[in-house]
C-alpha cells in the first residue's frame, strides 16, 4: 500500500465516521430530533428524522465499502444541502447568537457537501 492509498483510507474513514455517528444519533435520539424538526416546520418530522438518519448510514457505508460510492456521496450531498436550507436557515433567526450558530452549521453542511462532490469526482476519474 502506497502513501496515497493509505491517505485515501484515512480520509474515507474520517469522513464517514461523522455520518455514522450522526445517522445513529438520528435513530437513537429520534424523539429529541423529531421535536427539533417540528420546531423548524419540517413536514412529517418523525419520518424525516428516520429517513435522514438512514441516508447518512447508507451513504457512508457505500463510500466506506466502495459499493456505488458516487451514489453514496450523492445521498450525503442530498441530505447535507437539504438540511442546510431547511434546518439551518440562519436568515430567519433574530437572536444574534442563534443566527451565528445556524450560519456556522449552514456553511459546515455546504462545505462537507462540496467535499463529497470532490470525492465523487476523484472516484469517477479513477482515484480510489
Amino acid at each position: 500500500m502506497d502513501i496515497w492509498t493509505a491517505a485515501m483510507w484515512v480520509g474515507k474513514v474520517g469522513f464517514v465516521l461523522f455520518f455514522v455517528m450522526s445517522g445513529v444519533n438520528h435513530l437513537v435520539n429520534h424523539k429529541g430530533l423529531t421535536a427539533y424538526a417540528q420546531s423548524k416546520h419540517i413536514p412529517l418530522p418523525g419520518v424525516a428524522v428516520v429517513v435522514s438518519g438512514l441516508m447518512m448510514l447508507a451513504g457512508s457505508a457505500m463510500i466506506l465499502l466502495f459499493w456505488h460510492p458516487i451514489w453514496g456521496a450523492g445521498l450525503l450531498v442530498l441530505f447535507l444541502v437539504t438540511a442546510a436550507f431547511l434546518m439551518h436557515n440562519f436568515w430567519t433567526e433574530t437572536d444574534a447568537m442563534m443566527k451565528a450558530n445556524q450560519m456556522a452549521h449552514f456553511w459546515k453542511n455546504l462545505t462537507i457537501a462540496a467535499g463529497a462532490v470532490i470525492y465523487s469526482v476523484a472516484v469517477h476519474i479513477g482515484f480510489h
